[in-house]
């Protein structure tokens, strides 16, 4: 299946650049164990940057150079360059995992490996373990929402990216499945709709909590920060 809803153009130039926090570098490496356009995107990114490299005249490095990069790598491997596919070490395909292999590595193995948190019915979470990025603020989940199971009509106060991993939803922007990439903001007041017959699974960033704004679940937000 070949994703439909892709990162735009920034986040893929950022990735290729290795400037994206690990968060954000997370959830567009796991699209990209999904989508062989955005590889080729991707690869292309490199080879324009690499080439603009060659005309830069060289600079004579700091002291301390070497050893801020390697620290740098310790606290960011994860979030610059992360591996964009699964494969064996022979080369041929081994069979799809849901949780392609930049996400496994973060929660420790599948699906099955996931300690799952009730949210509201029908609707679980899992804290995905990252380094503290942007102050704290930028946070990744797993989402599991059951078929046909509605979200809680909400807005965001920041960004939010959700790449389905397993069934799919619908929401007023169209419908995604797995692969799929959705990127919301302020101007977006949404509803998402899991698909009926299998759950959804989806990994999703936020940079500020959700805004609830259903007539009846408006008045839980002084309670409520997600």
């Amino acid at each position: 299946m070949i994703p439909a809803h892709h990162p735009d153009d920034a986040l893929l130039a950022g990735y290729a650049a290795g400037t994206l926090d690990e968060v954000t570098g997370l959830v567009v490496a796991t699209h990209l164990a999904l989508c062989p356009a955005c590889r080729n995107a991707v690869a292309l990114f490199e080879a324009v940057g690499g080439a603009l490299l060659d005309d830069v005249e060289p600079a004579p490095m700091a002291p301390d150079a070497l050893p801020a990069v390697m620290a740098r790598l310790d606290r960011e491997d994860a979030g610059g360059r992360l591996p964009a596919a699964d494969a064996r070490p022979d080369g041929a395909p081994e069979s799809v995992p849901a949780l392609p292999r930049p996400l496994r590595d973060y929660v420790g193995g599948d699906l099955d490996a996931v300690r799952w948190k009730r949210l509201i019915r029908g609707v679980d979470l899992y804290d995905i373990p990252v380094g503290s990025t942007g102050g704290g603020r930028i946070k990744a989940r797993l989402m599991r929402i059951k078929g046909g199971v509605a979200v809680p009509q909400h807005t965001h106060e920041g960004i939010e990216l959700t790449l389905v991993l397993a069934g799919g939803f619908s929401d007023a922007s169209g419908h995604y499945r797995r692969g799929d990439l959705a990127c919301s903001d302020a101007e977006v007041d949404h509803r998402p709709v899991a698909d009926e017959g299998a759950d959804c699974v989806c990994v999703t960033l936020t940079d500020a909590p959700l805004r609830l704004t259903g007539p009846l679940m408006r008045l839980l937000n002084p309670f409520v920060r997600f």
